[in-house]
């Protein structure tokens, strides 16, 4: 059983390829100097959905403004005095070359959990990796257009942006962006024409030298207060107390959407979703949060 953040890191290092796991990495500052690409406009589409009149302008999605030297900005939790609003988030995970494992019956999909959420009309956000959403292109296409939802950009490989995080394969340094932008491409491909200018980076690892390389993207990097210990845990009420422990005004809480690293997820949802709910909790999209964040800022 998973009861500690650090015993979930260990579990994480076993299985990275399946999973972002759920620690919250600290941002490294000591990458060797490499050559970052130099920020530009944007490749991919970040917009809104389309305008449903030829006057009105498209709406962009809120994000945060650009950090110190233009790095990308980096979204933790919303503020605590905007009421008691708390987002849940899913990660769907599948790296660039788990395509023979996909097809020999493993899960990397979780229908059931999406249903769950439909059920309790629960507003969620689902950061998916590009080659998620190439192998399950109805279920992205579906997420993608249900107004419940919001998909975010997990990355096209799940390969680490960082040398050492969980053991993933590492992009380098020149190729983050276009990682980033290549997810963009494949959601497009399937029908997912409104992804948001999110980004999660795979296992929440990142430092400066990341930050730098994907700022061309227009993306906000959209990390996590809440560690819900959904990787790997075989005991759905461990994982429900996770959450309801950690949650706060505010609060984003990382989850996964993947059933053969995280078998719990849509059990533990039905039982946390109805407890915040009796304490008075709303569920809300990480672009409401946001939204929040920008007003007070």
């Amino acid at each position: 059983m998973i009861t500690s953040v650090r015993h979930l890191a260990a579990v994480c290092a076993l299985g990275a390829a399946l999973t972002a796991c759920g620690t919250q990495p600290a941002p490294r500052a000591d990458r060797p100097a490499s050559p970052a690409p130099t920020p530009s406009s944007p490749s991919v589409s970040l917009s809104a959905s389309p305008s449903t009149s030829s006057s009105a302008a498209p709406s962009r999605p809120p994000t945060l403004a650009p950090g110190p030297a233009g790095l990308t900005p980096v979204f933790e939790n919303g503020p605590r005095t905007a009421g008691r609003i708390v987002a849940l988030t899913f990660d769907a995970d599948m790296t660039a070359d788990q395509g023979a494992r996909a097809a020999a019956g493993e899960h990397f999909d979780n229908p059931g959990l999406i249903a769950a959420l439909r059920e309790l009309k629960v507003p969620a956000t689902v950061f998916m990796t590009g080659r998620w959403a190439e192998e399950y292109p109805e279920q992205a296409r579906s997420i993608g257009r249900d107004p419940l939802f919001e998909v975010g950009n997990h990355s096209y490989s799940h390969y680490g942006f960082i040398e050492d995080c969980y053991g993933l394969p590492t992009v380098p340094t020149d190729g983050m962006r276009a990682d980033v932008e290549r997810a963009y491409t494949a959601f497009r491909e399937v029908g997912v024409a409104n992804a948001m200018p999110y980004f999660r980076f795979p296992g929440g690892c990142y430092d400066q030298w990341a930050l730098r390389a994907v700022s061309g993207a227009g993306v906000t990097a959209v990390q996590w207060d809440v560690v819900s210990g959904d990787a790997f845990a075989a005991d759905a009420d461990e994982v429900t107390q996770e959450v309801l422990n950690g949650v706060k005004p505010g609060s984003v809480v990382v989850m996964h959407c993947t059933r053969s690293a995280a078998p719990t997820t849509e059990r533990a949802v039905r039982a946390i979703v109805p407890e915040l709910r009796r304490q008075g909790y709303r569920f809300v999209k990480v672009s409401e949060l946001i939204g929040a964040a920008r007003k007070r800022s």
